[in-house]
């Protein structure tokens, strides 16, 4: 349990409410732009600089996501704000996502193209658990989404696979970040 402002106790559900009623966009668009660049240079650097593109740019999800928080509204950096427990969570889901690195480079180090489908699936777990804590079929779509269709797209397109691959990650995060600003609105109009 936490405690607020005002010295009173909230319960796990009502920190899951308040996380719930969140914008939820910072993460997303950080997300976009990281893989809208690792695209970018696939498509116009050799490979070995694609691959440090694509390394730093989903590298630095977590940090743009910090700084773009503080211009949605979620500033994930605010003190005054309660604690909440799901926001620990959170920060935990993406910490799962570096830590699968650890999966990405063994098989980088065989087969460098293998890097966009393994970077590609493995952080893009971390919408299932986000879903659950939201009560939203959202974090499920992306996540299932991304892993079929980054999975097709190495397979279709083995020689455009830095460029295929995270055009899908960011048509699959735009996607996403519409229906969480539905999503958003819809609750705060109510």
């Amino acid at each position: 349990m936490s405690r607020n402002v005002e010295g009173l106790t909230r319960s796990l559900d009502q920190q899951r409410e308040e996380f719930a009623r969140r914008r939820l966009l910072a993460m997303p668009l950080a997300g976009c732009v990281a893989w809208l660049v690792a695209g970018v240079a696939g498509a116009c650097l050799s490979p070995l600089y694609a691959v440090w593109a694509l390394f730093i740019a989903t590298g630095c999800i977590a940090y743009l996501g910090i700084f773009l928080s503080r211009f949605t509204g979620e500033n994930f950096l605010d003190k005054s704000r309660p604690k909440n427990a799901f926001d620990s969570l959170f920060m935990l889901t993406v910490l799962m996502s570096v830590l699968v690195y650890a999966i990405a480079l063994p098989f980088f180090l065989r087969d460098y193209s293998s890097l966009p489908l393994s970077v590609g699936i493995l952080t893009g777990l971390m919408w299932l658990p986000v879903s659950w804590i939201i009560r939203h079929w959202i974090g499920i779509a992306h996540a299932v989404g991304r892993t079929v269709l980054v999975l097709a797209a190495w397979y279709l397109f083995p020689t455009q696979r830095f460029v295929v691959i995270p055009a899908v990650i960011v048509v699959i995060y735009v996607f996403t970040i519409m229906v969480l600003e539905s999503r958003w609105r819809a609750i705060h109009s109510s």
